[in-house]
């Protein structure tokens, strides 16, 4: 868990109207039954650090969001949207809180940390190819528009949500490296999407990794999140078959007495460190530019997402005293701060030695070997979900988190640091990675478009 959970703003309708593309409705419809709600949210944020981005400029930040490191993230490290929130937001408020879907990078990515979440991937059935796969692609994005604008589905919609409002709900669609054999585009397939090299700590269960198409769900209540899931599976219709799916949480935003970064199963503040929006190469570590880059066309403004199910071994990490498990992360436990002192935002002491001489942040500390000045720079934005699939028959927790970092290229991000971690990381035997995948999530669909259309149709 490095340095580089992320956490952004929720966007409410009132930041929206200000922040909204050309072409967007001033008021969305809402789903049939439902009342309107007022808008009267602020927004979350990650790693009690301010920033901006591009979109998200007069969205004011939440701060319930953090998440983990690249393992897991506890740390601080190389990515995020992270951003110390205003106030927290009345619970009563979540439901109004809209994002935008024709955006410039798909919604989902910078925006902050959202109470539930669903990850799903699909297979192109037998015979389904470019024609029927961009077909799908369109259904998901009107889909998509309408359900996070807090309408009704298109077709058939099964009043799962019926009374809510958008509540933050996003839907986010990446390709995986198989798509391109399986629609005869393989010459539009990026150089950035070949496949994650093997890792020492890898158990990964091929059933559930990887996949032709993968749809990353968000929302900030927990019907509505389900309600986009019921919605993209059916879509898909004959066109494509569930590979697999998990679902995982976050903490609610405005459920602490004021806004904070988050705490994982393992009971450590999540996300403290982040890049920031602010920072000058925030765009260019985290997104594909429009030009002079080894990618395709059709990836500008778009992303890299590595997804990987990360096992936390409760049993045996709480069984270590605070101190223990302190030394293990490099943070104290309490607040975040470095075991070099100080709060929470201040920059670690890797140098420093308490009375014996000993470095003050161990050597294998995740804290230190997932920091970017110790990799090269590399850099990853950070937006997980907790999860657990109850207990196991031998009493075990199945439970973790489902990591998901962005980067513009994952060899420079993801690789870097999970190599530098595979060698030596003192967290690393305390959590285990059964599952992996790594997507294409091309850029955001302007007015009128289709995710992906740039590539179907090109």
């Amino acid at each position: 868990m490095p340095d580089q959970s992320t956490s952004a703003a929720r966007t409410s309708k009132t930041a929206a109207g200000a922040d909204r593309g050309a072409g967007s409705a001033a008021t969305p419809t809402p789903r049939a039954g439902s009342a309107a709600v007022p808008a009267t949210g602020t927004g979350p944020a990650v790693s009690g650090e301010s920033s901006d981005h591009e979109g998200l400029t007069r969205r004011k930040l939440l701060g319930t969001a953090g998440a983990t490191g690249l393992v897991l993230g506890v740390a601080g490290g190389a990515a995020g949207y992270a951003a110390a929130p205003a106030q927290a937001t009345p619970l009563s408020s979540i439901g109004s809180e809209r994002v935008m879907f024709h955006v410039k990078h798909q919604p989902g990515i910078t925006q902050g940390l959202q109470a539930r979440g669903h990850l799903v991937a699909f297979d192109l059935a037998a015979g389904a190819g470019r024609k029927e796969a961009a077909a799908l692609l369109r259904r998901w994005s009107e889909t998509a528009r309408r359900l996070m604008a807090g309408e009704a589905a298109p077709h058939d919609d099964t009043d799962v949500a019926r009374d809510a409002g958008p509540s933050s709900l996003t839907v986010t669609f990446g390709f995986g490296h198989s798509f391109f054999a399986r629609t005869g585009l393989e010459k539009q397939r990026p150089v950035a999407l070949d496949p994650l090299p093997d890792f020492s700590s890898d158990q990964l269960d091929k059933s559930r990794s990887n996949g032709d198409l993968w749809v990353q769900i968000g929302a900030n209540d927990a019907l509505v999140a389900f309600h986009a899931l019921r919605a993209v599976q059916k879509d898909a219709g004959s066109a494509a078959r569930v590979r697999w799916q998990m679902n995982g949480f976050n903490r609610t935003p405005g459920a602490t007495a004021h806004p904070m970064t988050t705490r994982n199963l393992m009971g450590q503040l999540d996300g403290t460190r982040n890049p920031r929006p602010t920072e000058s190469d925030f765009e260019k570590r985290i997104f594909v530019p429009a030009s002079g880059s080894n990618d395709p066309a059709w990836m500008a403004h778009g992303s890299y997402a590595v997804v990987r199910r990360i096992r936390m071994l409760l049993d045996d990490w709480e069984k270590l005293s605070v101190t223990a498990q302190e030394q293990v992360i490099g943070r104290r436990k309490s607040d975040g701060a470095p075991l070099s002192g100080g709060t929470e935002t201040t920059g670690m002491d890797l140098e420093k030695t308490d009375a014996n001489g000993d470095l003050v942040v161990p050597l294998n500390a995740h804290a230190r070997i997932t920091r970017p000045d110790q990799n090269g720079g590399a850099a990853m934005l950070r937006r997980p979900f907790s999860y657990h699939d109850g207990i196991d028959a031998d009493g075990v927790p199945d439970a973790g988190l489902l990591f998901i970092c962005w980067q513009a290229d994952p060899l420079r991000g993801f690789v870097t640091v999970q190599r530098k971690l595979d060698r030596g990381d003192a967290l690393s035997k305390y959590i285990r990675h059964e599952a992996s995948g790594l997507f294409a999530v091309p850029g955001g669909a302007a007015e009128g478009e289709y995710v992906g259309q740039r590539l179907l149709e090109g």
